[in-house]
């Protein structure tokens, strides 16, 4: 059955779906998450040796999306196999961790209680870090009740519901168990009061 959330953003709803997917879909996602791993982590170190500039010389250097960009660019240029991988789930990394950052830093600014804090990024390590992979509509589509991914992975969808719309962007992880799952965010004319609504109807029609 599909799980069906408000997403953070207003006036979205994610529905996430069960994922059939065969041994060579699963080494791809697997090779695929590596990429994106290796992505997450040069941005940690990138941002701690930032940090430590900084601290070091008095100057305030930064560690934004522009720098990030321009340090995958680079990468993706001299690595064969950085390329082979897909962009737009690597720029989704430097999103996600741009967003992580923010987040710890406005909460160390706003004096937040150590307990309350969200905490700097850290490393992802193969063995504790489960695979993650986002996608915007540019790497992704629906076709015949599949899902295709950017780089030519194409896996099975569990229908257990329709979407109402064309979703917005595409989630893809994998549980403790080994399960792999697509969480799909739509996004509603509405906007929030839609959501609601929509999410209300889904929990009543469960």
């Amino acid at each position: 059955m599909a799980q069906v959330s408000q997403a953070a953003e207003a006036g979205h709803v994610r529905y996430t779906y069960r994922l059939r997917v065969s041994s060579t879909a699963r080494t791809s996602l697997g090779a695929e998450w590596d990429r994106c791993r290796w992505v997450w982590n040069e941005c940690v170190a990138k941002s701690r040796a930032v940090h430590l500039y900084s601290k070091s010389t008095g100057e305030k250097a930064t560690c934004g999306p522009a720098q990030l960009d321009r340090m995958l660019t680079e990468a993706r240029a001299r690595m064969p196999w950085l390329r082979e991988g897909s962009s737009v789930a690597q720029q989704q990394v430097i999103r996600d961790f741009g967003r992580s950052r923010a987040k710890a830093l406005r909460d160390i600014a706003e004096r937040l209680p150590v307990t309350r804090r969200a905490g700097m990024p850290k490393w992802k390590t193969k063995r504790e870090a489960l695979p993650t992979l986002n996608y915007t509509m540019r790497g992704f589509r629906l076709k015949g009740g599949r899902l295709c991914l950017a780089g030519g992975i194409v896996v099975t969808v569990v229908w257990s519901r329709e979407l109402p719309n064309d979703p917005t962007s595409a989630r893809v992880y994998q549980d403790s168990l080994g399960h792999w799952y697509c969480s799909f965010v739509d996004g509603l004319p509405g906007g929030e009061e839609a959501a609601s609504q929509c999410l209300q109807e889904a929990r009543a029609a469960a």
